[in-house]
């Protein structure tokens, strides 16, 4: 069902022929990086936080990790993901397959800027083997993010 939601979601922008699905697990970084064919810093992968209560996802680089620091000057909040077995119900999409796209109405969409690194990124499609292909504008276009952060470490 999450593949479909998040499909029929980019439906509406004229992206569903940029989706791509694979035969094989695309759920971690490193799979997804195979699957596509690309590096793994060019995985655009989606991190499930709880802030005061309520769901946020932040999109970083497949290769950097949240700085606890930078996160709590972000937020006013200790970095706390939600747990496994409430991903699927608070953001509409499971494990392996979060992305932005066709979530929960009060889920929270944030972009870090490691991402603007690249001209292309392939972010997950609501599925354990899917992602999709696009530009960071397009990225800003479909993920009705609040804003811009920088939470992650620099390596």
């Amino acid at each position: 069902m999450s593949f479909i939601k998040a499909k029929e979601y980019l439906e509406k922008y004229g992206l569903e022929n940029k989706i791509m699905e694979f035969s094989v697990s695309s759920a971690t970084v490193g799979e997804a990086a195979k699957a596509v064919n690309c590096k793994e810093e060019e995985i655009a992968k989606t991190l499930s936080f709880i802030v005061e209560n309520r769901p946020i996802l932040i999109v970083v680089a497949g290769d950097k990790k949240i700085d606890n620091s930078k996160y709590k000057a972000e937020f006013h909040a200790k970095a706390k993901m939600i747990p496994f077995e409430d991903v699927e119900r608070l953001v509409g999409h499971e494990v392996g397959g979060v992305c932005p796209f066709g979530i929960e109405k009060d889920v929270q969409v944030y972009l870090d800027t490691s991402l603007k690194r690249f001209p292309i990124i392939y972010p997950a499609c609501g599925s354990s083997n899917s992602a999709i292909k696009l530009t960071i504008e397009e990225l800003e276009k479909t993920s009705n993010y609040e804003k811009w952060i920088d939470v992650c470490k620099n390596i």
